[in-house]
């Protein structure tokens, strides 16, 4: 049962899961399918209970702890498999307890299933486990006078080091690039704040429109370069400040993600986005930038859809809570430029679709972004000037 255990494990990375989780001793596994629409949790265990209580606290305990996630790993539709591959089953009544599916709540349409498979019930418990995961589940008899002990041991070590191999590259993603250019817009920006507070004050609008701040007529005759110079430009040492702190911590995880010429790239398509829909939805004065910096939003929900389990198990959460909650704040604060935002937001992501990650070219859909871009940004320098 300890080959079949680590065979389970080995086919099912095979397919296309990772290990999301993995005790000491390796008697207890998680995996997570990379399936989209209804995705797939596997907690694989090598345990023997001699009575069904043990077999019932455990999975009291497994499904607390799931129920505790609140589906965020599940998602709609998602399932849970928690499998006990034992060597003989509890010696008193234990089928009731794994005769029906339990509810998962935050995971609408999710269930919570549990197999165990043990010596007897091999031939009938492979298949239904197949059938939930959706993978091919056939392990290869042991051959001949092989060792069991010495299988199991060889499996075990080339888990781990996929395990490693996979750890490492996650690491590899958040750290390709250095924050060069986020460094470099900071200081720019804060020079042209020095700039303004020199020349009559950032508040003055004058200023800011000699300056370069977006400001609809002077656009209308022709500055075309005002879809870009006002997210160098703030209004006041409290915007600079926010925005200072916001381009800190998430232009250094983008860059970092991306590397450096992708992030100049979705920074500035972000801001030329955000810059066209305040003039098409805001005819004050406007300026910060606050478009370039939900662009760099946009550019981690794009991330999210490329790694999925990554970017839920690491900053997913808090990039989507981090945008709803600006954007409410937006709408319910005056004097808020939350078109600029959400313009930002979409230029963002369609950039980074655009460029993709790193060592990643996936071409089509990189096509797919910029043509949707290029129409977008056209469609709305047309309605902006018809």
């Amino acid at each position: 049962m300890d080959v079949l255990f680590w065979q389970l494990v080995h086919l099912l990375i095979r397919d296309g899961y990772r290990i999301a989780r993995m005790s000491e001793r390796g008697d207890e596994i998680w995996l997570e399918s990379g399936h989209w629409r209804s995705p797939t949790l596997v907690r694989l265990v090598r345990a023997d209970f001699d009575w069904s209580r043990s077999l019932r606290l455990d999975i009291e305990y497994t499904w607390q702890f799931i129920r505790q996630m609140n589906g965020r790993k599940i998602g709609k539709g998602g399932r849970v498999v928690n499998v006990y591959v034992m060597a003989y089953p509890p010696v008193d009544d234990w089928e009731f307890l794994i005769a029906e599916p339990l509810p998962l709540s935050g995971a609408a349409g999710g269930a919570f299933h549990t197999l165990l498979i043990h010596s007897g019930n091999t031939g009938e418990m492979l298949p239904r486990l197949e059938e939930m995961t959706g993978s091919p589940l056939r392990p290869a008899p042991l051959v001949g006078e092989a060792d069991p002990f010495a299988v199991a041991e060889r499996l075990k070590h080339e888990v781990l080091t996929e395990w490693r191999r996979q750890r490492e590259e996650e690491r590899r993603i958040f750290e390709y690039g250095k924050p060069v250019f986020t460094r470099l817009l900071i200081i720019v920006q804060v020079a042209m704040f020095l700039i303004l507070e020199w020349s009559g004050g950032s508040t003055d609008p004058s200023v800011l429109i000699r300056y370069g701040a977006k400001f609809n007529p002077l656009i209308e005759m022709g500055e075309w370069w005002r879809f870009l110079t006002p997210m160098f430009l703030h209004i006041g040492f409290l915007h600079l400040l926010t925005n200072t702190f916001a381009l800190y911590y998430l232009g250094w995880t983008v860059e970092r993600l991306y590397g450096s010429l992708r992030f100049l790239l979705i920074y500035t398509t972000a801001g030329f986005f955000g810059t066209l829909a305040s003039f098409l939805f805001t005819p004050s004065i406007s300026a910060g930038a606050s478009g370039a910096i939900f662009g760099l939003f946009g550019a981690l929900l794009y991330f999210g859809t490329v790694y999925r389990h990554l970017f839920f198990r690491t900053m997913g959460m808090n990039v989507i809570s981090l945008i709803v909650v600006n954007l409410l704040f937006g709408l319910l604060v005056p004097g808020i430029d939350n078109a600029g935002h959400i313009g930002g937001l979409i230029g963002g992501f369609l950039a980074a679709g655009a460029v993709h990650l790193p060592k990643r070219a996936a071409w089509r859909r990189q096509m797919k972004a910029l043509v949707a871009a290029a129409l977008l940004a056209a469609a709305g320098l047309w309605a902006g000037f018809r």
